[in-house]
């Protein structure tokens, strides 16, 4: 069975760019929605926003910094009036405050900052940043290799997703396990300015197959370099595990008749 989930992270209050990828992701036989973090905030996206998330009904939603930053103006916390940034925050937390439900903010008060789905055998880890830190620039895509080995809590895990930093990326763990960032749906950037673009949105969609037969002889040569090919006690365990016999015998014989 395939699976297939759309990535939104970083919407940041753009309405129109939610709604383009929601459009686009609707063409796309989508099973799941996971919303990576940052809903809002720069963007005048407010209530609209959740309400798009509520009809996604979405299985997985994490906790972005910018998120935090709003949950800190509502609280009336760590606000330097003095400091140019903090004012800017404020006054868009100040704004929002008067168009958000208090549906929204609780909603946004109670998201996580991690959550670990196993999707068709695989483990997967949802965070926007690091699963314990949803802010800072760890995981730039230039930064070290073990910032990104951060991702996984647990060697079980085989695929870290995340937001944040606004680029789309794939790359791997030391250990080989898959690392996605589905970019910005509101704010796409790059830092060279020769790839960077104006006006348009990012997300990605990922799939997830369990059906591969023999997939026990597949993983024994992708993690150990070892060929099962002609190991026909291994090939008969998992021939009567899954009950390929039968399944072959079927073909043959329709093929025949």
């Amino acid at each position: 069975m395939n699976t297939r989930i759309a990535l939104f992270s970083d919407i940041h209050g753009n309405t129109t760019a939610f709604d383009a990828v929601i459009a686009d992701s609707q063409k796309e036989n989508i099973d799941e929605y996971w919303i990576l973090g940052d809903v809002i905030m720069h963007g005048s996206g407010s209530t609209e926003i959740f309400d798009r998330i509520y009809d996604l009904n979405p299985t997985v939603w994490v906790k972005g910094n910018w998120d935090d930053l709003f949950l800190y103006i509502y609280s009336k916390k760590e606000i330097d009036i003095n400091d140019p940034s903090d004012v800017f925050i404020a006054k868009l937390g100040i704004d929002l405050l008067s168009k958000m439900s208090e549906k929204n903010i609780n909603d946004l008060e109670n998201l996580p900052l991690n959550m670990t789905r196993t999707i068709n055998g695989l483990t997967i880890s949802i965070s926007h940043n690091l699963p314990n830190k949803n802010y800072g620039r760890d995981l730039l895509p230039t930064e070290k290799q073990e910032n990104f080995d951060a991702l996984f809590e647990s060697i079980d895990i085989d695929m870290a997703i995340y937001g944040h930093i606004h680029h789309q990326m794939m790359k791997y763990s030391s250990s080989e396990q898959l690392i996605i960032n589905s970019g910005s749906v509101g704010y796409p950037f790059c830092f060279n300015k020769n790839l960077r673009k104006k006006g348009y949105s990012q997300y990605a969609i990922l799939e997830v197959n369990s059906e591969l037969p023999y997939i026990d002889v597949y993983k024994k040569l992708l993690e150990e370099g070892t060929s099962k090919v002609h190991d026909n006690d291994f090939l008969k365990e998992i021939e009567l595990r899954h009950n390929y016999r039968t399944e072959v015998l079927n073909y043959i014989n329709c093929k025949n008749n």
